[in-house]
């Protein structure tokens, strides 16, 4: 089952197009994750998905909901956590987490229940006290992001919501999001950290200059778009390396504990067989050869790039 349905989807500010005539499909109790350069489309993509902006052509439905005839309807059904610091600066933490329990009319108990839960799980304990005007700005983002969970939701958008979040804070909200997916919680997610989509998501889609450029499973985004990969040899002291390998192809080399030779290269195959032709050769014995995947952010770049020098090219 789709939660949500977006087709042709645009959204313009005079002259300029934000969002490009964009479709999007997310099913039900996944992770989907939104990537792209800083302008790409993205806030502008979830303002129109979250019922804040409208869109100037296309339709958008939510969880079934049609979002131009009933956005109130769409509201009632989800969270939303912003990357813009939202905070009430004179409430305690405490506070903030039980009146937002309120506004969403969660029965006492319940809301009670909640806030601590949620002071537990964000590491909150300790400055539960604390005015939200006197704690640091990473603290504040867990604030935030932890009161989006003091109601019921079917569909959660989260807007770069580990920015300022010590590594290990990142890792806890990453686990307490997948724990919920598992509960039958749908995701929306952005974010500029691309080891934490890899880690987190279902599906990406990658936009830039308004329009989706790329969409799949990270896996299948890498066998699309991973042809280069990066082998690394590492061989006894040997300085004069470059007069054994000439002729060989690309290769970079380096030298820790030993000298590392790495390619990184469409044909990296090709190019290990002839290295490795070559060292036997010249009886240069190999200690140790590994092959390093490609990451997601690699892929990143690379779509991006490609999709750049498309619009120069076209004049765009």
């Amino acid at each position: 089952m789709l939660c949500i349905e977006a087709k042709s989807l645009s959204r313009s500010y005079g002259n300029v197009i934000a969002v490009d005539s964009i479709d999007l499909s997310v099913e039900q109790g996944k992770i989907f994750g939104f990537l792209g350069p800083n302008g790409a489309g993205k806030t502008t993509t979830m303002k129109l998905l979250t019922t804040l902006v409208s869109p100037s052509s296309g339709t958008i439905t939510i969880l079934g909901i049609d979002t131009s005839r009933y956005p109130l309807a769409v509201r009632k059904k989800i969270g939303v956590v912003l990357q813009q610091p939202s905070y009430e600066p004179t409430l305690t933490v405490e506070k903030s987490l039980e009146e937002y329990g309120m506004m969403w009319d969660v029965d006492p108990k319940t809301r009670k229940d909640r806030v601590e839960e949620l002071l537990s799980t964000f590491d909150l304990q300790d400055i539960r006290k604390k005015k939200n005007d006197d704690i640091s700005i990473g603290q504040r983002r867990r604030v935030q992001v932890a009161r989006e969970f003091m109601h019921d939701m079917d569909l959660l958008f989260l807007d770069e919501p580990t920015a300022g979040l010590d590594p290990s804070a990142r890792r806890g909200l990453l686990d307490y999001i997948k724990g919920k997916v598992q509960n039958g919680l749908t995701i929306f997610f952005t974010t500029h950290i691309l080891e934490e989509a890899e880690y987190l998501c279902d599906k990406i889609a990658i936009i830039n200059r308004g329009k989706i450029i790329a969409i799949d499973t990270p896996d299948e985004l890498k066998n699309k778009f991973g042809r280069e990969k990066t082998i690394k040899i590492r061989i006894g002291n040997v300085k004069d390396i470059s007069s054994v390998l000439q002729g060989v192809g690309n290769y970079e080399v380096g030298y820790d504990e030993g000298t590392i030779i790495t390619i990184h290269s469409a044909d990296s195959e090709q190019v290990l067989v002839k290295i490795l032709q070559a060292l036997q050769s010249n009886n240069i014995p190999v200690e140790d050869l590994s092959v390093v995947p490609t990451s997601l952010e690699e892929i990143f770049l690379t779509v991006v790039k490609n999709s750049n020098a498309s619009n120069i090219s076209s004049g765009k």
